[in-house]
């Protein structure tokens, strides 16, 4: 009797499934990013693989290219697991000053999984600078929260630091006068965030803090126990 090949398991048909949704998702960044026109980024991501999650990309806003690592927002989604949701219409500000507006969209398979996300990304920095133009002249301001800013970038260890340094910088105390409960609390706000699902990211984050790996380790352990 022949038989023919076997079924995929779970895990490889799941994973099959993603990489064809991926494929598919891919040659449409070109499409909405033509449509859109020069201030329109179109970025497909890929949560599986976090420091080179950027698998498709049409137009350049922030400046990254394919290979390149997800941002803060991505890495949020990818703390949330299952239960991340869509981030429409956020503004952001780059390193280099542009004012953007995004909407993050969740990649799921038929099983709900998210494993990836569809990012457009507009340049507005024109358009605000318009609009605080025509506002000044016809004597209205508005009081606006000046948007946060956001490391896009190639490599994810620039986007670890910044992810760092953002936590630490909201404590009055520097890391060695941090109390035990402070500094747990400091590795509990980057768990959240997504930041030890990155490969190497305790080593990481024990340089930018000034601590030996195995004290970071120590400090994770004890925020994921408890």
């Amino acid at each position: 009797m022949t038989h023919g090949p076997a079924a995929p398991s779970g895990e490889a048909a799941a994973r099959a499934e993603q990489d064809a949704i991926i494929g598919a998702l891919s040659p449409v960044v070109e499409g909405i990013a033509a449509t859109f026109g020069s201030f329109c980024e179109v970025v497909v991501h890929d949560f599986r693989r976090p420091e080179h999650s950027v698998v498709a990309l049409a137009g350049s806003v922030t400046g990254r290219g394919v290979g390149g690592s997800m941002s803060e927002i991505g890495m949020k989604l990818l703390a949330a697991g299952d239960e991340a949701r869509d981030e429409l219409n956020y503004l952001t500000r780059t390193r280099d000053g542009k004012l953007v507006k995004s909407s993050t969209m969740v990649l799921r398979d038929s099983r709900g999984t998210a494993f990836g996300a569809l990012c457009v990304n507009l340049d507005v920095t024109a358009v605000h600078q318009v609009h605080e133009l025509v506002g000044g002249l016809a004597g209205v301001t508005a009081d606006t929260v000046a948007p946060p800013t956001t490391t896009f970038g190639d490599d994810i260890t620039a986007v670890l630091d910044s992810i760092v340094d953002a936590r630490q910088l909201r404590r009055p105390k520097p890391w060695p006068q941090l109390t035990r409960e402070e500094r747990l609390e400091l590795f509990r706000d980057l768990d959240r965030q997504g930041v030890f699902a990155v490969r190497g990211a305790v080593q990481q984050v024990a340089a930018r803090l000034g601590i030996s790996r195995a004290s970071a380790y120590t400090y994770l352990s004890a925020t994921r126990a408890g």
